[in-house]
């Protein structure tokens, strides 16, 4: 096991870039600032999914942990779209793009949703402290008019279905992969409902948060048994088959 990093650095050398370090205060940011790393097995099923010049569209920024990625799978000629709502971490993960010279990268500061408009955090998701409420600006996928879009990946939790309300457009004219964090047993079931309406179908996947070959080489697995419940979904006449997963 190689000792802990030096944690009083400005800056967090990662698997896919340089981040700028930012308080880690919760799980994305502390396995950024230990292992150089964030939810690496998204990214090892992911990758045998986005070619050179597709697009993708991301809601919920992660500190841009995964667009660092996503920059480089899709190549100088596609394009990755961050979509972060609230101020701060949208300016974590602007900075980090900024640092890594990412021209492909496009964020916006915007909640996507079925609607348009203004509206709180705490309307928005369940269970939001008191005290860090802000006003963020709500829009839809389909108003982003995209001319691409080959992998619509959702990491924030309780915006899945009303996301999909608002991009039915673009899902039929694009037909994207889905990729998706459910939020638990009191909305999985509706989550999962709402992609097969659009004519999909969908598996689960399980990654786990710690992984053992991590870029920093750390052996001290601080998320012990910790998973991610997430769903992969593709159109039902695609050629995307994951038989190695439990079909939802």
């Amino acid at each position: 096991m190689k000792p802990s990093r030096d944690t009083a650095q400005p800056f967090w050398p990662t698997r896919y870039g340089i981040a700028a370090a930012v308080a880690a205060d919760n799980a994305v940011a502390r396995s950024l600032e230990l292992y150089g790393e964030w939810a690496e097995h998204e990214t090892l099923l992911l990758s045998g999914l986005i070619e050179e010049g597709q697009t993708v569209l991301e809601f919920g920024a992660d500190f841009a942990a995964h667009a660092l990625w996503m920059a480089q799978a899709v190549g100088p000629q596609g394009e990755v779209h961050v979509a972060e709502p609230r101020r701060i971490p949208f300016q974590q993960a602007c900075a980090n793009v900024a640092i890594n010279g990412l021209a492909n990268v496009f964020t916006h500061p915007v909640w996507l949703g079925r609607g348009k408009g203004t509206s709180s955090l705490g309307s928005l998701l369940p269970g939001h402290r008191p005290g860090t409420d802000e006003k963020v600006r709500v829009a839809t996928v389909d108003s982003l008019k995209l001319d691409a879009l080959h992998l619509l990946k959702v990491n924030q939790p309780y915006a899945l279905v009303d996301i999909l309300a608002g991009a039915g457009d673009t899902i039929r004219a694009h037909r994207p992969l889905i990729y998706a964090r459910l939020s638990g047993m009191d909305a999985a079931q509706a989550e999962v409902e709402a992609i097969k309406a659009q004519g999909y179908r969908a598996w689960s996947h399980v990654p786990y948060l710690f992984n053992g070959e991590n870029h920093a080489g750390v052996g001290t697995n601080i998320f012990p048994g910790m998973v991610q419940q997430n769903v992969v979904a593709a159109p039902a006449d695609s050629r995307f088959e994951f038989a190695e997963r439990l079909e939802l």
